[in-house]
């Protein structure tokens, strides 16, 4: 039991039951410790507020029977608290919605049961509930007024007007059902232990009123007033479980124009102002004879005086009458009054007595159309029922022939079929529902043991803080004092405070080496961070210094390789460059940048310095190495840095699928994404583009793999073969073994199942592959190649005519002539087709063409706008190198340089800028009108290569037919 408003504060939980006021303690002498008396009955029952059995078990409570000279005291004690008739309306918490419905309750006192009716006219009770065996308990968080009554049957959930009139309730019900208990204990006569009540203070300890203080009764919400009150109209205060005894209260209340005095209604019907016969037919009654109210007061909270005598008050002008008439009091005795000490005139009662006649009346009336109205409901209801089985029947009899009843009961039967079948599902469900519901009433009645337990705990310990923090006071308010023989003595006191104090001094000695130390630490710090300033000013002047170093290396071999080309060199200059040739190939890469060793592969697997298949190609390799080292040594700290920041600004804070596009993704997709976020970016466009589609078919691609494992594919030779030439320069493709071979594989053969218009097409392998390696998940590799081909890629790229391929090759070249027509002139003067170039670069999207930085970033800017972006670098590309290929002046050596001068390009900065400024505008309509046109003419021409294949076949067949009657009449002529 826990003190305090509210119920018990010890346990937050919301469904925690309170307790009632607190019981009085009785303190044993020496012990300090407290006991509460609780009653048991007879059946071992132990009738608490909020607590079982159980738990006053644990608290150490003695308990037992009182013998029945204490049941007498207990039951003169309490006397004026439970002889009145205990009834009220309650809202009653019920139906499958959990409403809240107004019902009056009534207890009855013979049985220990408590009635419940819709109104307090009614004559017959909607239940009952059995208070022998209940528990009474109410939440702590709940709403205001609420408490439940447990039985072993069910819980009854019922809400007050407010928390006296909830507390009230609780009390009245404990007490009665204490007297009803006593009552039978009476009655048989059982025999009780002698050694339980030692004197008449224990006696009068275990009374009621000492267990349960006075609760204030609420001044009209309980007793026989509160059958006054309006009843509520809500239509849902019906009791739709109990039609018929709706019905019975409902057309007994229409007969009984007035109230009935028969025992079974639910509320004491007072004839508040009717006088005696005898007594009425005197019109003139003295003053001296009109008798004066008395009223004894109920029990009232000695908390609460004030509201005590306005209840009182509330009483008395209640309880009125004239002479003659009984004056009902709490207890529910009735008192005669007398007429001469009543101080109220004769014409103000007549003129009061009219008015209660007619409120009463009014009531009535009030209460009788409402019944009525809820009749004609009920009647309506079974109306409604009537003509729906008229309907049935009316439909029997009007079909023609016996076919057709037959068929209308076979389709009744189907019906109920079908609903008896859903009955039994929701009865399965019903059946898991309350397994459910056990399984977590269980785990609840775990977690509330263990809270109790630990609230125990709990409690324990705070005792003992308390008992030493009042010995800790104690002794520092006296130290000359000893405490008790438990406590510490003053010399142990005095020690303790000595250490007490050199501990302080010592804690002040910490503190002032700690400031020490922390000054030293912040003057090292800044110490360190000039050290490192200094040090990062020194790597930057190395790198420049190294950047600057491959420049200088880079030009003196770019030099020696013009002077091999110069064919005016005589044999010892020949010799003589050859040599220098020679040691500037035979010197080690890696000695030759000592600040930051060379990587041979990227994070994606690709080969940094490119292998070239011509011999002569190696000093071309030198010199392209050591540009690329310059241009990272040089870029790598500004422009890293600066786009990593803005990267993670932007996609700081978001979801992957709150990405949107914008102008400012735009921007930031043209300049490249970092590696750590590639992916996430890829995963969001690629998703976006095939959105309708994965969520149509979610699984499409463990269907299509299980497809493809019990199915061979018609084109899975050719993806076989293609696997071991795909990316064979980087590191996770380039062994036969290796597990992402398998996983391009699987990837081809569900795109192949998959789109079957395309099935598989040379180039696809590649733009797999490297989807692959960012991706790093099959699936995402696998939606990847359904953007790029079905989304991005214009229809019949792959398909086997190429026709949209062949007509972005001829728009390429009418860009080209627009934007270079230098460069194009020069081609074309020495009959150098650039299709046979290009037509690879879009097919793979510059796969294997461009090294992987640019690769990568041309694919960020791709999956963004499409293949314009292809163009605007294809372009950029010849305009990067467009004055070295007008140096070339021989078709032989210029389809040599075109075949690798796209591997050279090491500054992507300069690059992009080309590609999205140098070449503005390109407008994406134009785009698509040159590439309508085109597709077009290349139609007619198929249509017109067609027809003269159909042409030469027919032909051909002829010629053949020819031939064969030739031989045959020659045959026959030398027969």
């Amino acid at each position: 039991w826990m003190e305090g408003e509210g119920g018990c504060r010890g346990n937050p939980n919301a469904c925690a039951s309170g307790s009632l006021p607190p019981l009085k303690e009785k303190h044993q002498s020496g012990s300090g410790k407290c006991c509460s008396v609780v009653e048991r009955s007879v059946e071992t029952h132990t009738d608490t507020m909020g607590l079982s059995t159980g738990d006053q078990g644990k608290q150490g409570t003695q308990m037992g029977a009182p013998q029945p000279d204490s049941v007498a005291v207990g039951l003169r004690a309490t006397e004026h608290i439970s002889s009145g008739k205990l009834c009220g309306y309650l809202h009653k918490q019920g139906g499958p919605l959990k409403a809240w419905k107004y019902r009056w309750f009534i207890y009855e006192e013979k049985k220990c049961q408590l009635f419940y009716y819709r109104t307090a006219q009614d004559a017959n009770p909607l239940g009952k509930v059995e208070l022998c065996n209940a528990t009474f308990s109410y939440p702590m968080r709940g709403e205001e007024g609420t408490f439940h009554i447990q039985t072993p049957e069910r819980t009854l959930i019922l809400k007050a007007a407010n928390w006296d009139t909830k507390m009230y309730w609780l009390q009245q019900l404990q007490l009665r059902r204490w007297q009803h208990r006593d009552q039978l204990r009476a009655d048989s006569s059982l025999p009780t232990p002698e050694n339980l009540i030692p004197d008449d203070q224990h006696l009068l300890d275990t009374c009621p009123a000492n267990f349960l203080p006075a609760v204030k009764i609420p001044s009209g919400l309980v007793g026989e007033e509160a059958a006054n009150l309006p009843v509520q109209t809500n239509p849902l205060n019906v009791s739709i479980k109990h039609p018929l005894i709706e019905l019975q209260n409902s057309v007994q209340s229409l007969l009984l124009r007035r109230p009935s005095q028969d025992l079974r209604r639910s509320v004491f019907w007072l004839d508040l102002f009717t006088t005696d016969n005898s007594k009425a037919e005197s019109p003139n009654i003295p003053s001296s004879d009109i008798p004066t109210i008395e009223v004894s007061p109920a029990p009232v909270s000695p908390q609460s005086p004030a509201q005590s005598s306005e209840s009182e008050c509330g009483k008395l002008h209640d309880g009125l009458q004239f002479p003659g008439c009984s004056l009902s009091l709490p207890n529910g005795k009735k008192k005669k009054c007398n007429s001469a000490t009543m101080p109220v005139d004769r014409k103000e009662a007549t003129a009061l007595e009219r008015a209660s006649r007619l409120q009463q009346e009014k009531l009535t009336l009030a209460e009788e159309v409402k019944a009525q109205k809820e009749l004609v409901w009920l009647l309506h209801k079974a109306l409604e029922a009537a003509q729906l089985e008229k309907r049935a029947c009316a439909q029997f009899l009007a079909a023609e022939g016996e076919q057709e009843r037959l068929e209308m009961l076979r389709h009744g039967e189907r019906c109920a079929a079908d609903l008896r079948e859903r009955l039994e599902q929701l009865r399965c469900e019903n059946e898991a529902l309350q397994r459910s519901l056990g399984e977590r009433d269980a785990h609840v009645a775990e977690l509330q043991d263990s809270v109790k337990l630990l609230m125990e705990k709990n409690q324990a310990k705070q005792e003992v803080i308390l008992k030493l923090s009042e010995q800790v006071a104690a002794c520092i308010a006296d130290p000359q004092r000893t405490i008790s023989s438990e406590c510490i003595s003053t010399q142990t006191f005095r020690q303790i405070t000595q250490e007490l104090d050199s501990l302080k001094d010592d804690i002040e000695a910490y503190k002032t080496q700690n400031k020490f130390l922390n000054s030293e630490i912040y003057q090292l710090t800044r110490l360190w961070r000039n050290s490192s300033e200094q040090e990062k000013s020194l790597m930057v002047k190395c790198a420049y210094l190294e950047a600057s170093n491959c420049q200088m290396e880079s030009r003196y071999l770019g030099v020696l390789r013009k002077l091999q080309e110069i064919k005016a060199l005589n044999a010892e200059q020949r010799e003589t460059v050859r040599k220098l040739i020679e040691d500037a190939l035979q010197e080690n890469l890696k000695d030759v940048i000592r600040f930051d060793s060379v990587r041979e592969y990227d994070e994606y697997g690709f080969k940094l310095i490119p292998d070239y298949e011509v011999e002569d190609m190696r000093l071309l390799s030198k010199i392209q190495a050591l540009e690329i080292r310059s241009n990272n040594l040089l870029n790598q700290d500004v422009g890293d840095r600066s786009l990593q920041a803005r990267w993670t600004q932007y996609l700081g804070g978001r979801s992957p699928d709150d990405l949107s596009s914008s102008p400012e993704l735009k921007a930031l997709l043209r300049w490249g994404i970092p590696r750590e976020y590639r992916r996430r970016v890829w995963r969001w466009m690629v998703r976006s583009m095939t959105h309708s589609l994965q969520e149509r078919h979610p699984d499409l691609f463990q269907q299509l793999c299980e497809k493809s494992r019990n199915t061979p594919h018609p084109a899975s030779r050719q993806i076989q073969l293609d696997l071991h030439r795909t990316l064979t320069t980087n590191q996770h493709f380039s062994s036969r073994s290796s597990p992402a071979l398998e996983q391009l594989h699987r990837v081809l053969l569900a795109f192949a199942w998959q789109n079957p218009t395309v099935g598989y097409c040379q180039g696809l392998n590649r733009i797999a592959a490297l989807a692959l390696l960012v991706m790093q998940n099959e699936e995402d590799a696998f939606w990847c190649l359904v953007a790029i081909v079905q989304v991005l890629m214009p229809q019949d790229y792959y398909t086997k005519t190429l026709l949209a391929s062949q007509a972005d090759q001829r728009v390429f070249k009418e860009f080209m002539a627009d934007k270079l027509p230098r460069l194009v002139a020069h081609l074309e003067e020495h009959n150098v087709d650039v299709s046979l170039i290009t037509f690879n670069w879009f097919m793979v999207v510059f796969v294997e063409s461009l090294p992987s930085d640019i690769l990568l970033k041309v694919w960020d800017a791709f999956f963004s706008e499409g293949t314009k972006v292809i163009f605007r670098y294809a372009l950029a590309l010849f305009k990067y190198k467009e004055e070295d290929i007008l140096k070339i002046h021989d078709s032989v050596e210029i389809y040599q340089y075109l075949r690798f001068f796209t591997k050279t390009v090491t500054d992507s900065r300069k690059l992009m800028s080309i590609a999205f400024e140098d070449l503005n505008p390109f407008p994406m309509k134009l785009l698509r009108n040159r590439r309508a046109v085109h597709l077009q003419r290349l139609q007619a021409e198929l249509r017109e290569l067609e027809k003269l294949q159909k042409e030469y076949a027919s032909e051909n067949t002829q010629s053949k037919d020819k031939e064969l009657d030739l031989i045959t009449s020659e045959d026959d002529d030398d027969a």
